[in-house]
């Protein structure tokens, strides 16, 4: 058999290349000689510079930047040269994420994205063309506010000094000076990859849904999406846009409305980038079976993430797909769904989660046969 394996990351104790090669350690256990393709995948979110520099054998060079709450930050910054000239990657969740925050020091009211807007200048610097921005991950809940500064845009109050970083502030929004942004960002090409469709504000939008996990309270999400909510009212009368309702505005904090509304980028489904980049229509249409994963599926992971988008094109090739998750909290309808907190146990799962990917892979290669069936049927 042909076997593409394709997992994401399972947050927290794989990466996605980790995950693959444990799905190929067990599966090769019980079937040694069939052709195993590994292909580690990312959804826009942490992992995904990575994954699109490993593909585009490009290089990862490392720039100094303020973090979430400002302390500095040595970030990685992707740089893939092609025949359409340099693209350049950028990866919100290493300069600007959550995971450089403390339990303790959580705080979407005071953190910024300003690192992620320095990242784009170091790209720029840099000679890129293209910039392709990851959302996903993100401290931050300032509406891109903070990324916007740092490429030369003034967000200033009534007596016209500049706002303090930090979501809450924007409440304190008065005008916004966009004649000092970098003339460079105008000429380049920048993308927003997004791994969420939530729009900015409201029951949906960023300080509802994801305000909590960064550390706010129920009180904090409704000031923070206020906040955004003034913000978008101030960028539609000052810049004459209004993308708040755009799908993915809402991404990071808000910083997928912040490269709309002041890169006048485009925001795209994470997961169609990565694809894209890596080949995976050809590569799903041409494997017998095609196993990917991640840490937990959940509705999310219905909604732009990787499993439903390898999903989609392995039932337009007619390929078989089966899934391994950390847990799972809903059904994948297509897939052959299997859960390491079912088979092993959490703590199993948790504690050693390569030795469990292995076992329920190589369980997988035991029902090869009858998995490839269900596809030749469909």
């Amino acid at each position: 058999m042909r076997v593409l394996v394709a997992p994401d990351k399972f947050r927290g104790t794989l990466t996605a290349r980790d995950a693959a090669q444990a799905i190929a350690t067990g599966w090769r256990r019980v079937r040694p000689d069939d052709e195993l393709e590994l292909v580690p995948m990312a959804d826009g979110g942490e992992g995904t510079l990575e994954v699109l520099v490993h593909a585009g054998g490009g290089q990862i060079v490392r720039v100094r930047a303020g973090g979430p709450l400002g302390d500095p930050v040595d970030a990685p910054l992707g740089l893939i040269d092609a025949d359409e000239g340099r693209l350049a990657v950028v990866e919100s969740a290493t300069v600007s994420g959550l995971a450089l925050v403390s339990q303790a020091r959580r705080d979407p009211l005071k953190a910024t994205s300003a690192g992620t807007g320095e990242l784009i200048l170091a790209a720029l610097d840099r000679g890129a063309h293209r910039v392709l921005v990851c959302l996903g991950g993100s401290a931050t809940n300032d509406g891109g506010a903070g990324m916007a500064s740092a490429l030369g845009v003034r967000f200033l109050d009534a007596a016209g000094h500049e706002l303090r970083p930090g979501g809450a502030a924007l409440l304190d929004l008065a005008r916004i000076d966009a004649t000092g942004r970098d003339r460079r960002v105008e000429l380049t090409q920048i993308v927003g990859a997004t791994d969420v469709d939530n729009p900015l504000t409201g029951p949906s939008g960023a300080s509802l849904v994801y305000g909590p996990q960064k550390g706010a309270s129920s009180d904090d999400a409704l000031v923070l999406d206020r906040a955004l909510g003034h913000l978008a009212a101030v960028v539609h009368r000052d810049l004459g846009v209004s993308p708040k309702d755009e799908p993915g505005a809402g991404a990071a904090g808000g910083l997928g409305f912040g490269l709309l509304a002041f890169c006048a980028a485009r925001l795209r489904p994470g997961i169609d980038v990565v694809m894209e980049a890596l080949g995976l229509e050809a590569r799903i249409a041409g494997a017998d079976l095609v196993i990917t994963g991640e840490g937990s599926l959940d509705a999310q992971s219905l909604r732009g993430k990787v499993p439903a988008g390898i999903l989609g094109v392995a039932e337009l090739a007619g390929t078989p797909i089966a899934l391994v998750c950390g847990w799972a909290e809903t059904t994948l309808p297509g897939a052959t769904v299997v859960s390491l907190v079912e088979r092993v146990g959490a703590e199993a799962a948790l504690g050693d989660a390569r030795r469990s990917v292995e076992l329920v892979a190589a369980e997988l290669a035991g029902r090869a046969s009858d998995l490839a069936r269900r596809g030749a049927r469909a």
